[in-house]
């Protein structure tokens, strides 16, 4: 959400799965939970329940989960919401219906969270978000300069599979936490890999930091930012084509100004030496000299403007 995705989730689906509990009972609950969450997908939550003026409860001891979901009480009774892993925090049973209904949603790419009150599943919210015009387009051209591309997402395995399949992607990991993110930077390295990680969220930050080279979304969370080494203002994976594309040119640029100070060196200091009057009488002016030294840094200094013509 927000790296390869647009960021701007909405809600496709609310739907309950208990007797006891309506539609609308659903919202309000999942509502009330996302009132005090910072998540995308807590603010697109939040715009839809305004969209059908429904009224949130008043909650008492919220606690976010880290890359599982939220927890509160209200009145009295414990009430979670979540991917998977969050009901089973929550103690609440999946039944295999549930996850038979849920999976064909997830097939087609969509996020689902669940619902539970006093640990039993009631309920679920579908949400929808687009992939970026150019994130495919980015990830192609990164994998023909033989980049390795691979996917960490914290969503489940179905969703992933179908973003993956979208994008041309077959290398992905699914149901990842952040020090699961953490880790995969860490077992790259250490087979001698180069690793940029690009992320926009806060279960990103700790992979963000840890990667040779971190690169974070304009759009996305304070701590991601502020973890990462390059910030892409417009959130659009093509700032990575692009950033790659300056990376090479620097570093062809700052090889020729190497190449230039080399010749120079090698060739002014003996002249300058005497070495050639020996053989033809050459001795170097000290003006003359003094012009060649300048004339080194002209051209290193010219060279390297040349960057501002690269066509990103």
């Amino acid at each position: 959400t927000g790296t390869i995705t647009e960021g701007k989730p909405t809600v496709e689906k609310v739907e309950s799965f208990s007797n006891n509990y309506t539609t609308n009972d659903i919202l309000q609950y999942i509502i009330s939970l996302n009132t005090d969450s910072e998540h995308p997908l807590a603010a697109a939550t939040v715009a839809y329940g305004k969209e059908q003026n429904i009224t949130p409860f008043k909650t008492e001891n919220f606690n976010a989960v880290t890359g599982k979901g939220v927890e509160a009480s209200i009145n009295k009774e414990s009430i979670a919401l979540g991917n998977a892993k969050m009901m089973e925090y929550a103690q609440a049973n999946i039944t295999a219906d549930m996850e038979a209904t849920i999976k064909a949603f997830q097939q087609q790419g969509k996020t689902v969270s669940y619902l539970s009150i006093k640990h039993t599943v009631v309920g679920y919210i579908v949400f929808s978000d687009k992939i970026k015009a150019t994130s495919m387009a980015a990830i192609d051209e990164l994998q023909k300069k033989g980049i390795a591309v691979i996917m960490l997402t914290g969503d489940n395995f179905n969703t992933a599979q179908a973003v993956a399949n979208t994008l041309h992607l077959s290398d992905f990991k699914a149901n990842m936490l952040p020090e699961d993110k953490l880790n995969e930077v860490q077992v790259l390295q250490q087979k001698g890999k180069v690793v940029a990680m690009a992320g926009d969220g806060i279960n990103d930050a700790p992979a963000l930091a840890k990667s040779d080279v971190g690169i974070a979304m304009g759009t996305g969370t304070d701590i991601a930012i502020e973890s990462a080494m390059i910030t892409l203002v417009k959130g659009d994976l093509q700032g990575i084509v692009k950033a790659k594309h300056l990376s090479d040119a620097v570093m062809n640029n700052i090889k020729q100004n190497l190449f230039f100070a080399l010749i120079y060196n090698t060739l002014g200091i003996p002249i300058a030496a005497g070495v050639l009057f020996p053989f033809f009488g050459i001795l170097l002016s000290p003006m003359i000299a003094a012009l060649a030294m300048s004339f080194s840094s002209v051209s290193v200094i010219t060279n390297s403007l040349r960057l501002r013509t690269v066509h990103l």
